[in-house]
C-alpha cells in the first residue's frame, strides 16, 4: 500500500516566514522588551501603573460632576484627591513629570471637559512607560508562539525526512527483480486460507468456530477479535450454538413466531445473536492472511509459526503446509532484496519515480535536513 507524502514540504513557499528566523527574531524582541523593563525597574513601572490607574480613575469618576458650574463640592474633592495622589509619588518615579503636568492643568478655579482631555494627554508619557510591561508580555507570548511553530515544523520535517529517506531507499531497489518468488507463496497461502475459513464458517457449528476463535487468542500475531461475551455464552450454552453461523444469521431475520419452530428460546437468540450480527458477518479470514508487500523476514517467520498453529485447528493439511512454507520462505530466496523491490513497485508512483530519476529526492532530503538543523539550533538558542 502506497504511503501518502507527509505535509511540510521542504520546498516551502518563499513568501512563508522561516520558522527558525521567526524564532530568532522573537527571541531578540523578547530580550529587548525585558531589557527595557529592567532599565526602568519592574517595581517602579508597577508603581507608575498603579498611579496611572488611580489618576485616570479620578478623571473618569469626576469629569461629569467637577466641570463647569456643576457640583462645587465634587470639584473641590476631585482637586484635593488629585493633588494628594501626585504629592504622594516618589520624586524619582519614572514619568512623574507627567502627573505633575496633569495636576497643573487641573489647578484652576473652573474646569471644562477640554481640561480633562488635556490632563489625560499629559499622562501619555506615564502610559508609555506602562506600555513596556504589556510590550514584554506580548513579546513573551510571541516567543512562545514562535517556539510552538518551530516545534510543529520540526515534527513535519521529521516526517518528511523519514518519507524521503524511505523513498530514496526504495529508489535503489531493483524494479525488475523476480518478486513473484515472494508473491506466489503469499497469494497461494492467502487464497487457500480464505477458502478454508469460508468453508469452515459455512459448514461447522458456531460453537466449533468460536472454539477456534478463542484458541487464536493465544497467538497474538494470528488472533481473531474475540466475540462479545453474551454472544459467546449463547453459542456455548444454547442448542442453537450447534447450528452454523450462516444459519444463525438467517434465524436472526425470522419473526418470533417463525423462529419458535427452530429454537427453544427465540427471545434469547434475538438479544444475543441479532444484536451482534455485525460481528458474525465480519468474522472472515483477514486475521490469518499475510499483507502485500509482506513484512520483514523476522516478522514473517514469527507470524507464520502462529498461523501454522491456528490453521491446524480447522484447515486441510495443504493450507497448513502453505503456512509452513511462509515460515521458511526467507531462507529460500533473497528475501530482503525482493521485499524492497516489491515495496518499491507497490509504493512508487510515476511522479516519485521521475523525482528519483532526476535526483530531485536527494536535493529535497538535503534541504530538509539542513532546515531541521537550523530549527534545532534555533530552538536550543545556539542559532542566534
Amino acid at each position: 500500500m502506497k504511503r501518502a507524502e507527509p505535509d511540510g514540504d521542504a520546498g516551502a513557499d518563499p513568501d512563508d516566514p522561516d520558522p527558525a528566523a521567526a524564532l530568532r527574531a522573537a527571541r531578540t524582541a523578547a530580550a529587548d522588551a525585558h531589557a527595557a523593563v529592567e532599565d526602568h525597574g519592574e517595581k517602579r513601572l508597577n508603581e507608575v501603573q498603579t498611579a496611572y490607574r488611580e489618576a485616570t480613575d479620578l478623571l473618569d469618576r469626576y469629569e461629569g460632576r467637577a466641570t463647569g458650574t456643576g457640583d462645587f463640592a465634587a470639584f473641590v474633592e476631585f482637586q484635593e484627591a488629585f493633588v494628594e495622589l501626585v504629592e504622594g509619588l516618589d520624586d524619582d518615579l519614572p514619568a512623574r513629570d507627567a502627573f505633575e503636568a496633569a495636576n497643573d492643568i487641573l489647578d484652576q478655579r473652573r474646569l471644562s471637559e477640554t481640561d480633562f482631555d488635556r490632563a489625560r494627554e499629559a499622562l501619555d508619557p506615564a502610559a508609555d512607560r506602562i506600555g513596556l510591561l504589556s510590550d514584554r508580555a506580548a513579546a513573551d507570548e510571541q516567543l512562545e508562539t514562535a517556539r510552538r511553530d518551530a516545534r510543529r515544523r520540526l515534527r513535519d520535517l521529521s516526517d518528511r525526512i523519514e518519507y524521503l529517506e524511505r523513498l530514496q531507499r526504495l529508489g535503489e531497489a531493483d524494479l525488475a527483480a523476480p518478486v513473484e518468488r515472494l508473491r506466489d507463496p503469499v497469494e497461494s497461502y492467502n487464497d487457500a486460507v480464505e477458502s478454508a475459513w469460508t468453508a469452515f464458517r459455512r459448514e461447522a457449528s458456531a460453537r466449533e468456530v468460536f472454539r477456534v476463535v478463542e484458541a487464536s487468542g493465544a497467538y497474538p500475531l494470528a488472533a481473531f477479535r474475540q466475540p462479545p461475551s453474551e454472544l459467546q455464552e449463547y453459542v456455548a450454552t444454547y442448542t442453537a450454538g450447534e447450528e452454523s453461523i450462516p444459519t444463525l444469521l438467517k434465524y436472526a431475520d425470522y419473526s418470533s413466531s417463525k423462529l419458535s419452530h427452530y429454537v427453544d428460546d427465540p427471545g434469547a437468540l434475538r438479544t444475543r445473536v441479532a444484536t451482534h450480527r455485525t460481528y458474525l458477518e465480519r468474522l472472515d479470514a483477514s486475521p490469518l492472511t499475510v499483507e502485500w508487500p509482506p513484512p520483514t523476514a523476522g516478522a514473517l517467520r514469527h507470524r507464520a509459526e502462529e498461523l501454522v498453529s491456528v490453521t491446524a485447528r480447522f484447515a486441510p493439511e495443504a493450507v497448513v503446509a502453505a503456512a509452513r512454507r511462509l515460515r521458511t520462505l526467507p531462507d529460500e530466496v533473497a528475501y530482503d532484496r525482493l521485499r524492497e523491490s516489491a515495496m518499491a513497485r507497490d509504493e512508487l508512483d510515476k511522479a516519485e519515480r521521475e523525482r528519483l530519476a532526476e535526483k530531485a529526492v536527494g536535493s529535497e532530503l538535503d534541504e530538509a535536513r539542513a532546515e531541521r538543523e537550523r530549527l534545532e539550533a534555533a530552538l536550543s538558542g545556539s542559532g542566534d
